[in-house]
């Protein structure tokens, strides 16, 4: 799925959910920006930053 990606497009997608769940949490709650399909996309990123073994900071759901 994103074999076309360099290491560094994986990870800068991964980081881009990563900061909208920060702003999320920065809201406190009331309105949600990310929703289901946010975290299942962050969880095939995330698979696929392992498999690369590319370091990376997880999401703090």
């Amino acid at each position: 799925m994103f074999d076309n990606l360099s290491d560094q497009g994986v990870l800068r997608l991964y980081e881009n959910i990563r900061h909208q769940v920060a702003a999320d949490k920065a809201l406190g709650g009331r309105y949600r920006l990310l929703g289901k399909s946010a975290s299942e996309r962050a969880e095939r990123l995330r698979q696929e930053l392992t498999c690369r073994g590319v370091k990376f900071i997880a999401i703090d759901w």
